[in-house]
């Protein structure tokens, strides 16, 4: 059976679309995503519009700042502050990846925790480990929302993740964990990696290499969360051998229309929690 991200994402833009009218309501005003994109990498500035046209759907006000490559590191630094001082903005967010002779590092540590929307930084992260997660990086994130429309019960469930990223193989096996499930994370470097991904009853796959995991992989049963989006003859594809894979999974998500909308939707979560959270603080 097919997790259509999108048509989950479409509940959730509706829900928060609902919420932004109340939010309006109560405090005069709307939440505020700003966006900083650096360079001109056309995935990158596809990506930045498909996150202003959400602010849009949803009813939001957003804020773009484009810089070109080159730019001296200090001036974007000196941007985030700015935001990070306007009381009107709830989000920020720095598209990456950022051009080569950035410090992607110094420049996130310049959010402030309550408006790093994206997750990335080390306090939230951490939090997320303590499982006291305040703002989740927005993949992983809209992962678990994913799996939670499947309706199965995750806790005690073997799930392996392959990928460990920061941006989504990391949280996605914490979130795991706090689910309750028992986590298996594998990467590049695991040996005979498939004894690990044939007990999974949960495998999320964010490796970045087409149809990577084969039918000989999985376990008959499997829910199965493809993160992956490769080019490949002009076409999306996973990291997942979808055609076959699905033979045997319990649940797969397909690419394109799967994690990729909630990805964004989730970011118009994290962006509307900001905003509610910083009125109740004042």
């Amino acid at each position: 059976m097919l997790i259509l991200g999108k048509e989950v994402a479409a509940k959730t833009i509706e829900d928060i679309a609902k919420e932004t009218v109340e939010f309006e309501k109560a405090y005069s005003r709307k939440p505020t995503l700003a966006v900083i994109i650096v360079g001109e990498d056309p995935a990158s500035q596809t990506y930045v519009r498909n996150k202003i046209n959400g602010c849009k759907q949803v009813g939001f006000n957003s804020l773009s700042f484009e810089y070109a490559d080159g730019t001296p590191q200090e001036q974007i630094v000196d941007k985030i502050k700015e935001l990070a001082e306007d009381k009107n903005v709830d989000g920020i967010l720095v598209q990456l990846p950022l051009p080569k002779g950035y410090d992607t590092e110094k420049i996130l540590a310049n959010i402030p925790d309550s408006k790093d929307v994206d997750g990335f930084n080390a306090s939230n992260i951490g939090c997320l480990c303590l499982n006291r997660p305040r703002t989740v990086s927005c993949t992983p994130l809209g992962v678990m929302h994913m799996l939670k429309s499947t309706g199965v019960e995750l806790r005690g469930k073997n799930a392996v993740v392959i990928g460990r990223s920061n941006t989504v193989g990391k949280p996605m096996a914490m979130l795991l964990l706090n689910a309750d499930c028992t986590v298996t994370v594998c990467h590049s470097k695991t040996a005979n990696m498939s004894q690990f991904t044939k007990n999974a009853d949960i495998l999320v796959v964010a490796i970045g290499k087409p149809k990577f995991v084969t039918a000989d992989m999985v376990k008959d049963g499997a829910i199965v969360i493809d993160v992956g989006i490769n080019r490949v003859d002009g076409k999306l594809v996973g990291d997942v051998d979808f055609e076959n894979v699905e033979k045997k999974a319990s649940y797969i998500s397909p690419v394109p229309g799967g994690v990729g909308p909630m990805t964004i939707s989730m970011l118009l979560f994290n962006t509307l929690m900001s905003a509610k959270a910083r009125e109740n603080e004042q």
